[in-house]
């Protein structure tokens, strides 16, 4: 069968990664250069599969540079956002406080743990944007019964996901401080990929792409993310991967159990990126959740319900306040919506704007006020205002999406 015209070569390079002695060096570049061509249908199936495979089997696709560069390039394939007005927006909304300058903020994991728990990272994301500006990437779900976009499209009002584009972001956050990108909108190039991905046996480098190809972190506006990853030994690569990528303010975050999330269990591996340490130094630390003034609950505890749907209806009691105190899911997710509030900076502010009642100045592992973040997390749902910006999200999506 003949090579269709616009298919581009990539021979060389595969030849290159074939073998043990000069795979070691390969430039970053060219492999993210190769893995670009995917986006714009570029490459031949063959030649995408041998990639995938020969980055696989030399370990290439888990080196920090070669994630950094072959996110920046799929992040460069998105729809690209007005930055100037939705600067403009995020500004007007005065939402910085202590060391939060009042940027977005995300908390994602690269999923693929086996755990099956509940949808903690996007359950987060929403009550976090009761005091921050949420930027939430994600997608159905490729490994676990509940991703994501699909708990969102299962909630009994949902919001219209597909809606938020760079067209409309400026007038989401317009309306409220939560938006959800949706990764199948934002990245449509990954649709040539789909199929070759399904026929490649082993785990690949689009697994763990995801959670660096947010689409605005090359706007600059992008200021704080907790980033969740399924393997302890990934860790300091994603932590690096970030850091050559410009983050100044991260967590890359395992459990013990490698799990990607802040683990509610026992212990959790950190790799702090932030602007207070030395330049090109990434901070290892562990915490637990005593540290955060919670007790700890069993992950048999905190598995999601049977589907998206169940999962849906688990969130919306969450949002609504209506879960017992100490209720193990409730738990976990408080445990990591307190860990991005506290990374975003804005637990250092001496005095709150908005919630009442003393700030908890106590610091913990990372020298950072885990309990003040879990004092606000608390905020967000008694006082109503997660729901309100799920709602806010909920109604501006579904206006814009169909006019």
């Amino acid at each position: 069968m003949a090579t269709p015209a616009n298919y581009e070569s990539v021979a060389p390079l595969l030849k290159q990664l074939a073998v043990p002695e000069t795979s070691k060096t390969v430039d970053p570049q060219a492999i993210a250069a190769a893995v670009r061509l995917i986006f714009d249908n570029r490459i031949s199936p063959i030649h995408f599969a041998l990639l995938l495979y020969a980055l696989h089997t030399t370990g290439l696709d888990h080196e920090p540079a070669v994630l950094a560069a072959t996110a920046g390039h799929m992040r460069a394939a998105c729809p690209q956002i007005d930055r100037d007005a939705l600067q403009r927006v995020i500004e007007s909304k005065g939402r910085a406080e202590g060391n939060y300058r009042g940027g977005l903020v995300d908390i994602v994991g690269t999923g693929g743990d086996g755990h099956n728990t509940f949808n903690i990272s996007t359950t987060s994301s929403i009550l976090a944007s009761a005091c921050l500006v949420v930027a939430k990437h994600g997608n159905n779900s490729s490994t676990s019964l509940s991703g994501s976009a699909d708990l969102l499209q299962h909630a009994p009002s949902p919001p219209l996901i597909a809606a938020t584009t760079a067209q409309n972001l400026p007038a989401i956050y317009g309306a409220t401080n939560y938006a959800f990108l949706y990764a199948r909108e934002w990245h449509p190039g990954m649709k040539y990929a789909a199929a070759v991905r399904k026929e490649v046996p082993v785990r690949t480098i689009f697994n763990l792409l995801g959670p660096l190809a947010n689409p605005v972190h090359d706007s600059g506006l992008l200021e704080a993310r907790i980033l969740g990853v399924a393997r302890k030994d990934i860790g300091p690569n994603f932590a690096e991967a970030l850091r050559l990528s410009g983050a100044r303010k991260a967590l890359v975050v395992c459990g013990d159990e490698n799990l990607d999330e802040l683990s509610c269990a026992g212990k959790t591996h950190c790799w702090y990126i932030h602007d207070g340490q030395r330049d090109g130094e990434v901070e290892y630390f562990t915490v637990e959740p005593k540290d955060f003034g919670l007790p700890s609950h069993s992950l048999d505890e905190v598995h999601g319900g049977k589907g998206p749907a169940e999962n849906a209806g688990i969130l919306m009691e969450i949002l609504k306040n209506q879960r017992p105190e100490h209720d193990a899911v409730l738990d976990f997710v408080l445990l990591n919506t307190a860990a991005l509030i506290a990374v975003s900076g804005i637990c250092e502010a001496d005095k709150s704007q908005a919630v009442e009642g003393k700030v908890v100045e106590e610091r913990g592992p990372g020298g950072l006020r885990w309990k003040e973040g879990v004092r606000r997390a608390r905020w967000c749902l008694s006082s109503g205002r997660a729901l309100a910006e799920w709602e806010a999200f909920v109604k501006v999506t579904n206006e814009v999406g169909g006019s």
